[in-house]
């Protein structure tokens, strides 16, 4: 399966001159606990780093620093990790468990974001191909019954 079947196309996007503040409101208002990054001067989307609300936290209301003076490009952690939306789901979940990250831009052949994949939404897709896979035991069983009468 292709990580782009099962990510989150509906991603919150801001730019990199966006101030920390007005980050975290769109965070609040849109329900999300990430922002992608991006850079838009090429027309498209093009992400360039992941700002989570875990990092103002630390960044900023920890230290007693002004939300409205910092850019979100200032606290962003941009060593960023994308995976195209062709890429295999198995091979993104080994690159994010390499590098101990949660949540990946998804982009296209263009290099424009097109979704998000996080830690949990693999997680829910697992769970339903682990229970998929379960049920080959009674489907085993119910056939042999029929079978064998």
């Amino acid at each position: 399966m292709r990580i782009g079947e099962i990510c989150t196309t509906d991603t919150i996007c801001c730019t990199r001159d966006e101030t920390v503040q007005g980050a975290a409101m769109l965070m609040r208002r849109h329900h999300v606990g990430d922002l992608v990054v991006v850079d838009t001067d090429g027309g498209g989307n093009v992400p360039l780093g992941i700002l989570t609300d875990r990092d103002i936290v630390l960044a900023v209301v920890a230290p007693g620093l002004d939300p409205a003076s910092l850019l979100a490009g200032d606290i962003m952690s941009d060593d960023l990790l994308t995976a195209g939306e062709s890429d295999d789901v198995y091979e993104t979940i080994e690159h994010m468990r390499l590098r101990g990250i949660r949540r990946v831009p998804v982009v296209d052949a263009q290099g424009n974001l097109c979704g998000i994949v996080s830690a949990d939404d693999l997680l829910e897709f697992l769970a339903e191909e682990m229970s998929e896979l379960s049920r080959i035991g009674s489907w085993q069983q119910s056939h042999e019954r029929r079978v064998r009468q």
